[in-house]
């Protein structure tokens, strides 16, 4: 038996202005992009890991009202899980998304832990960090 993340979520204010941070700056790759009345679901992904999705929605999409206001209240405080994603070189990939205009909360720099990264904020507030796996 085999077992593998499929997708994950990250809510975002604004699902087009998401878009050009996650696809334009990061380098992914918009995979389905589904409406359902107002609300929309985009996927994106990579080829380096084939399968695997991060889905942007806005807080209300799917969710009772209640559910989706105490979700956008998380998402002002700036308070949801991070995402951390990997590159090969994280201070290539650091330059792509500064020079997207992205909020920089850290340059990059050696974890005492083993790996090289650096963090940003998404356009709307979320925390992302970027991870480059230690020289041998």
């Amino acid at each position: 038996m085999t077992i593998a993340l499929q997708y994950t979520n990250i809510t975002v204010n604004d699902v087009d202005e998401s878009i050009a941070f996650y696809r334009d700056a990061l380098g992914l790759d918009l995979q389905n992009d589904v409406s359902s009345g107002e609300f929309r679901w985009v996927t994106l992904g990579t080829d380096a890991q084939p399968g695997l999705g991060i889905v942007l929605s806005v807080p209300h999409a799917g969710r009772s009202q209640a559910d989706g206001d105490a979700l956008q209240e998380l998402l002002t405080k700036g308070v949801l899980p991070l995402m951390v994603f990997r590159s090969d070189d994280v201070d290539a990939t650091f330059e792509r998304v500064r020079a997207s205009g992205a909020e920089v909360l850290q340059e990059p720099m050696d974890q005492g832990w083993g790996p090289r990264d650096c963090a940003f904020r998404d356009p709307s507030g979320n925390t992302v960090r970027i991870a480059q796996a230690p020289k041998a």
